[in-house]
């Protein structure tokens, strides 16, 4: 029962529980890139084996077994990912695709020792958090830039990984987790959000700042805009 295709299939339930969003076999065939047909049985066979359960949607949750399962496919991604950028300097918009493969093969032991090498790290190059080997993890995304008010001042914390031509071109804006922003003015019209960058003034659309969570570290000159 433990073959690449549950891993990922409990990996997936995992991040889509993680923003809030249900589990159902439309989400988790988009995310797969297979049927729904193949998805329904698939989520057949991880309920018989107590990994996941339906609710009254028909969406898929983690049983605590299978969530256990979930982190730690999940931790062996993160890892690799920071271990590909930080060791061997892939592009962060690339490492998602190279963790996928080396996710399914890493021993327990191999990882234990690149997470020594690194520094035991607490996030990887996205900011997504890394879970521990052991104990509690939390799957906080925080506020999403779209919504951070006027005048605000906002720190990326964390930036949703599926669109690598999004994370490029993130990348050439200087926008990264650890990275403090200014938010500038909204054009009206359904324009971009204007921000202050490293002293530039840089525009995103919808389609970038819905994948930017983070934190406002300083709202006291923000202007709140009536909805």
């Amino acid at each position: 029962m433990h073959t690449e295709a549950v891993e990922d299939a409990l990996k997936a339930i995992f991040k889509l529980s993680g923003r809030c969003e249900p589990a159902t076999t439309t989400a988790l065939a988009e995310i797969l890139g297979v049927t729904a047909p193949t998805v329904s049985t698939m989520l057949k066979r991880l309920q018989a084996h107590g990994l996941v359960n339906r609710d009254a949607q028909h969406a898929a949750e983690l049983t605590a077994h299978g969530a256990d399962h979930a982190r730690s496919v999940v931790r062996r991604h993160r890892l690799l990912e920071t271990f590909l950028v930080r060791v061997l300097d892939v592009p962060w918009d690339e490492v998602d695709a190279e963790a996928e493969v080396l996710e399914h093969a890493v021993s327990d032991q191999l990882l234990d020792r690149i997470d020594a090498l690194l520094g035991h790290p607490v996030a990887d190059p996205h900011g997504d958090p890394i879970p521990p080997a052991g104990g509690r993890h939390v799957e906080a995304w925080g506020d999403r830039l779209d919504g951070v008010p006027t005048g605000a001042a906002f720190r990326v914390d964390r930036i949703h990984d599926r669109d690598d031509a999004a994370l490029r071109y993130l990348a050439e804006l200087g926008v990264r987790p650890g990275t403090v922003v200014q938010v500038v003015e909204r054009a009206p019209f359904g324009g971009p959000l204007w921000l202050r960058v490293g002293g530039q003034k840089r525009a995103l659309g919808d389609a970038l700042t819905t994948l930017v969570h983070g934190t406002v570290i300083d709202a006291h000159n923000a202007v709140v805009e009536d909805a």
